[in-house]
């Protein structure tokens, strides 16, 4: 996308900090900083803050975004499709659509890392429904589990 105008417009949106959802879950919490609603849909970015020893998605992929990872604070297991590696506080991992990857925090520290999705999909259902299936302790059989993966371009490997 790129502008057409002329001369600059006030076009700007601005969301405190208080104004961001959050989705609690055991071992982590996603504050939605930027949601496509927010952005129109050039992008999402979440702030995903992780417990030692807390789990993240097995090795997957997705077909219609990108998906980047940038490590604020802590150790981040990142796998990039081939190796696991520990990323720490300012560095990046970069996925193109078909990229497998995963994360996890393995350390005995909390951990935080900024996660962009390009173009915006609307990641935050995805969040939130894993959050609520997890809350109520509903257990879904594989052929459900591929069923909600398919919906939110979620390819586990």
């Amino acid at each position: 996308m790129s502008y057409t105008g002329d001369v600059g417009e006030v076009s700007a949106v601005w969301r405190p900090v208080a104004e961001a959802p959050t989705i609690d879950r055991p071992l982590t919490q996603a504050r939605l900083v930027g949601t496509g609603d927010v952005t129109r849909g050039q992008f999402g970015l979440f702030e995903w803050r992780m417990q030692p020893h807390a789990g993240g998605p097995a090795a997957h992929f997705h077909k219609t975004f990108s998906e980047s990872f940038y490590v604020v604070s802590g150790t981040v297991r990142l796998f990039d499709g081939e190796t696991w590696v520990n990323a720490v506080a300012g560095d990046f991992l970069y996925v193109p659509e078909g990229g497998v990857h995963a994360f996890r925090n393995d350390a005995d520290e909390p951990a935080s890392m900024l996660i962009l999705f390009a173009p915006a999909p609307p990641r935050e259902e995805y969040f939130r429904e894993l959050a609520e299936i997890a809350e109520s302790g509903r257990r879904l059989s594989p052929d459900e589990w591929t069923e909600l993966y398919a919906r939110h371009d979620q390819y586990m490997v």
